[in-house]
């Protein structure tokens, strides 16, 4: 065998391992769970159809309004990519009109309010390019204390009557609902 048959063997058997362990590293990265797992809450509020696509952040030990989602900050709602919500109809949120389609939805949490932006933008990661000039509604309510806590971020969406329902999101010990209604045979 000569020199160049050696060395050909050689590099065919290292691009061939590197092949492989490049393959290995992939599978392995895939197989790791996300730190934020997609989520997704959807349901039938009246005649609309709500979905809600999110990434679920864990709390991990640190304090909601401090180390994550911090008062007085636009707040992705949830994590990753930002939230989104899409209404089948046209609805109401806390009483006020908004029109169907699909929205980014953002939190400006406080202690003692929260407020619930539905902005026109939906395809940006986080809240960094947030722009108030896009919102299509801001509406405020009151947090809670959740009944159960939630180490992971999530959210519901639950009918209440005929046409009427209550989208919560759960995260910590906080419960943020807020009310969204149909109109009657839309």
């Amino acid at each position: 065998m000569t020199n160049t048959s050696v060395f050909r063997l050689f590099k065919t058997g290292l691009l061939a391992s590197l092949v492989m362990l490049c393959s290995f590293v992939a599978v392995a990265q895939e197989n790791k769970a996300p730190a934020s797992p997609p989520a997704t809450a959807s349901g039938k509020i009246g005649a609309a159809e709500v979905t809600i696509n999110y990434s679920s952040p864990g709390v991990k030990g640190r304090t909601i309004g401090k180390e994550i989602a911090p008062y007085g900050q636009v707040w992705r709602t949830g994590a990753n990519a930002a939230t989104k919500i899409t209404f089948s109809k046209d609805v109401t949120v806390e009483g006020q009109a908004l029109k169907a389609g699909t929205y980014a939805l953002f939190t400006l949490p406080s202690e003692n309010e929260w407020v619930i932006i539905f902005n026109k933008t939906t395809d940006q990661w986080g809240a960094f390019k947030y722009e108030q000039a896009q919102d299509a509604l801001r509406v405020k309510v009151k947090p809670t204390t959740s009944k159960e806590n939630n180490e992971r971020f999530k959210i519901t969406v639950a009918p209440k009557g005929k046409n009427a329902g209550v989208i919560t999101l759960l995260w910590g010990n906080i419960a943020v609902p807020f009310n969204v209604k149909t109109t009657a045979g839309v």
